[in-house]
């Protein structure tokens, strides 16, 4: 382990109390214990309602959650703070465009583009919208390594469309998408680009003024911050017009028996008591991918990934899904064992204390358009070693063994 790994598995306490090699980031990472401590000293030294006292201790728990609005705003370089509308997750945010935008401003026969490749979190909320308005979903197809072609989306785009919903990093394939070049084909149409950040925001530098996308959502808690948390960003005309997602307190400026004006931009969308501790904590994990810093994030995953990649491509009846090139991975590398149920490629894992993922992903409609009906996914982070890859690639090359297989 090099003296780097030794350094940062040192600020993970799961990871130096647990037996456990971790490879499930794509789902969720690890906590540093200075998030954990943030979540804690806000809990114990400033704990009130934000934006509701007039009292010391509600003025610091406001600016507590305002300063965390800030760090985020600043991590994708939004344009101002209140751009920034806390979630509690990705889901929810993705939902929140869903209900607040596309039930209000679609209409019968305008089109919805997606990409095959999208979690469910960027489909089911636009296919509830078509249900609703009568707008039409339109899929934007990828090859078997995962490419979307900006030509192909140029061909699906046209008078009827009016919003494009594309995730920047497949959680499948690890394929870093065209973004800056599909929001723009978007926005020649007249349409509204939405944009899943879930697994690009935690692992590669992210402006969103540079990719000109519309919306923006992302998880606290895939970016070493606490579950619960999440974020929307949106372009301020867009989230001007909207209408609120909930209603309750804080949301509104004035209420009246028949009727209330609501609160500005971000307030209007964060109705009742909003989760302050998740928000100082998703910005204590912002500011330690920042100590860390991108570009060395981006190296040390890039490495491991070409690491593992490498080794598992020596194994045999192993079909890595996606690139031929690693460094198209990202630190996700979804996989099929020949003859092996990928439920039981994970469970056998498990018995050799290995966490990954097995299963559809959330993108049943890809593992269709793929022929596949599941498969395991091996997730990387930055806190993983050479020496967790190796563990892994043991265990793998044994897994056709254990279920009776003789090569």
């Amino acid at each position: 382990m090099t003296d780097f790994e030794k350094e940062i598995r040192e600020q993970f306490p799961l990871l130096k109390n647990r037996s456990t090699i971790y490879l499930d980031n794509a789902a969720t990472s690890q906590k540093p214990r200075c998030v954990m401590d943030a979540v804690e000293q806000y809990y114990r030294d400033h704990n009130a309602n934000p934006l509701r006292g007039l009292y010391d201790l509600s003025v610091e728990a406001t600016d507590a959650y305002d300063d965390a609005r800030a760090t985020v705003a600043e991590l994708i370089n939004a344009p101002k703070k209140e751009d920034i509308v806390f979630t509690r997750n990705a889901t929810e945010s993705l939902n929140l465009v869903a209900y607040s935008y596309g039930m209000n401003f679609l209409r019968n026969d305008d089109e919805i583009v997606v990409s095959i490749m999208e979690h469910h979190s960027n489909l089911l909320p636009w296919q509830q919208v078509a249900k609703h308005t009568g707008a039409k979903l339109v899929f934007f197809e990828c090859d078997e390594r995962g490419y979307l072609d900006p030509n192909q989306l140029e061909k699906l785009c046209n008078e009827h469309t009016k919003l494009v919903c594309i995730t920047q990093v497949s959680n499948l394939f690890g394929r870093v998408n065209d973004i800056r070049a599909f929001a723009r084909i978007a926005h020649e149409k007249g349409a509204v680009f939405v944009c899943d950040g879930a697994q690009s925001v935690p692992h590669i530098p992210v402006d969103v003024q540079e990719l000109d996308v519309d919306f923006l959502a992302f998880s606290g808690h895939k970016m070493y911050g606490p579950m619960g948390i999440g974020a929307l960003y949106g372009k301020s005309g867009l989230l001007e017009k909207m209408p609120p997602f909930l209603y309750g307190g804080e949301m509104i400026e004035y209420v009246t028996r028949c009727g209330a004006t609501y609160a500005e931009v971000p307030h209007k969308f964060e109705a009742g008591t909003v989760n302050a501790g998740g928000a100082i904590g998703m910005a204590e994990g912002i500011r330690f991918m920042n100590r860390v810093g991108f570009d060395k994030i981006e190296s040390v995953e890039r490495e491991l990934t070409t690491y593992a990649y490498e080794k598992m491509t020596n194994i045999g009846h192993v079909e890595i899904l996606g690139s031929t090139d690693p460094a198209e991975h990202h630190g996700i590398l979804t996989f099929v064992l020949e003859g092996v149920h990928p439920h039981d490629v994970a469970t056998i894992f498990d018995s050799h204390g290995i966490a990954v993922r097995a299963g559809h992903h959330c993108v049943q409609p890809l593992h269709k358009h793929l022929k596949r009906m599941s498969t395991t996914r091996a997730s990387l982070a930055f806190y993983n070693t050479h020496e967790d890859i190796d563990a892994f690639v043991e265990t793998l090359s044994h897994i056709r063994g254990e279920m009776g297989f003789s090569d």
